[in-house]
């Protein structure tokens, strides 16, 4: 199936609380797969796996988004709001867009752009200055992605956790 075939079926919409367990396994999925492929250092453990599909939890405080294809949840992102618990925007009026993934089979089809374009404009409607993210280090397919829409790396934004390290990146919507 080509790009435009999927593309061309794309709805996005607002989760729903029955989307959640789909939502979930979606990302843990995603993930593991993507970096098991391109950073295989990396380990998904079981802590994490239970916060990537506690989905309910996100979309108390963000804004879920879905795609769906011929009626099937196929791809997630979510948006949290500027001072959001759990946010990791580290400038003022900033949306933090966070978890960014498609179904596996679906990679390389361009179903994030569809994802994309409907944060970036929901960010938009919201008002802010930005939108922040955190790319994990070593992940230049993805950053490249994001750079091809806009986003600048902004170190002063990166995030040196314990088991990760995060770069940041920001797009900005003002000024």
């Amino acid at each position: 199936m080509s790009e435009t075939d999927v593309v061309g079926r794309v709805r996005i919409r607002e989760a729903r609380p029955e989307d959640d367990g789909i939502i979930g396994e979606l990302l843990v999925e995603a993930y593991v797969t993507q970096y098991a492929q391109k950073l295989p250092e990396v380990v998904y453990t079981e802590e994490r796996k239970r916060t990537l599909r506690d989905v309910a939890s996100k979309r108390a405080v963000a804004t879920v988004l879905v795609a769906e294809v011929d009626g099937e949840v196929v791809g997630t992102v979510a948006l949290f709001p500027p001072g959001a618990p759990d946010s990791e925007a580290w400038t003022p009026n900033t949306a933090d867009l966070r978890h960014l993934a498609t179904a596996v089979r679906y990679h390389g089809q361009g179903l994030s752009r569809p994802l994309m374009d409907a944060v970036e404009a929901l960010a938009r409607q919201w008002g802010v200055d930005a939108v922040a993210l955190h790319v994990r280090r070593g992940a230049q397919g993805v950053a490249r992605m994001y750079q091809r829409r806009g986003y600048v790396r902004t170190p002063e934004g990166d995030l040196d956790m314990p088991t990760v390290f995060l770069e940041a990146y920001l797009l900005r919507l003002k000024g």
